[in-house]
């Protein structure tokens, strides 16, 4: 071990005005920004520059009634179909958690099947189910019919997109919620019960709570899919953004900036979901939002930073 007289002795002999400090060279990083920043001004150049874009047309557009009407229509499904997908995936979860084969394994064929086969195919399925049940009827033994209507007055578009993207939804959100439940230590819940506590407040009180820190993040994440998922409902007529943008470039060939008008609304409306889901970690995992904070921080140290010390 190195005595203070040794340190002093040390200074002495390599005086700090002697030292020559060089800082850190990066060539390959600092070529790396040159070359990124070359390719942003070209890319940003020709966005601007090329009259195809039309940025005039994209400006009149952006506000206009049927374009704010479509985007309505998208937000009101995305929140109907998060909100039935929640409930449905939470009942899917605790089937499959359930130790009875008799809940678990519909659960299962429940989620193979929502999460195997397309969202498309589901909507145009359900849009068509008039050609497999010509009316709907509920008949009960002893009673007889008691009420039966046409499918196509039932199953408009606007429902079969809710059905569809709901059913396609909840097999995910089942997923979720199940690998939430299950990264509760079980020691906990077991303590729970033997104190007396009941199975419904366990739930509520113990589990829930520590299981919204792992399924905030990837529910936040589903939502801004689904987001953009709802584009597809446009092909079964239902008004939503994209529809909206489609009726009127068909009258006036502006396809282009009406495209860009619905990308606008999109990126502005996940935007906005990504701060919230970004406000709703830090609610529930305080812990490992700061930790989150300060690995990207090391990160960006290393990868980004040119004098900046790093964080370790």
């Amino acid at each position: 071990m190195r005595t203070e007289a040794s340190l002093v002795e040390s200074e002495d002999r390599h005086p700090a005005e002697m030292l020559t400090v060089v800082p850190l060279r990066h060539p390959v990083r600092n070529a790396a920004v040159v070359v990124v920043l070359i390719l942003t001004a070209v890319l940003l150049y020709l966005v601007a520059e090329n009259p195809e874009f039309q940025w005039p047309i994209v400006g009149h557009y952006l506000f206009n009634p049927m374009i704010l009407k479509g985007a309505g229509m998208t937000l009101a499904l995305m929140i109907i179909v998060m909100f039935l997908s929640c409930i449905g995936g939470t009942l899917v979860a605790l089937m499959l958690l359930s130790p009875s084969k008799l809940l678990a394994v519909p659960a299962q064929v429940f989620v193979w099947f929502f999460r195997g086969t397309p969202a498309l195919v589901q909507l145009l399925f359900w849009y068509n189910l008039a050609l497999i049940f010509k009316n709907i009827t509920l008949y009960l033994p002893g009673y007889g019919t008691v009420f039966s209507v046409n499918t196509n007055d039932v199953v408009t578009p606007f429902v079969a997109a809710i059905i569809a993207l709901s059913l396609q939804e909840s097999g995910y959100m089942a997923e979720i919620v199940r690998n939430g439940l299950k990264s509760v230590n079980r020691g906990q819940t077991e303590a729970a019960l033997c104190l007396g506590m009941k199975p419904s407040l366990l739930l509520r009180r113990i589990v829930l709570p520590q299981a919204m820190r792992v399924i905030i993040p990837p529910t936040g994440n589903e939502t801004i899919s689904l987001l953009k998922t709802t584009s597809l409902v446009s092909t079964i007529a239902v008004g939503d953004l994209l529809y909206s943008a489609q009726s009127i470039y068909a009258r006036t060939f502006e396809t282009i900036p009406l495209l860009l008008v619905a990308s606008v609304w999109y990126l502005a409306a996940v935007t906005i979901l990504s701060i919230g889901q970004g406000y709703l970690e830090r609610i529930f995992s305080p812990e490992e939002a700061r930790l989150k904070r300060s690995t990207l921080s090391v990160v960006s140290a290393y990868l980004f930073s040119f004098r900046k010390r790093s964080p370790l």
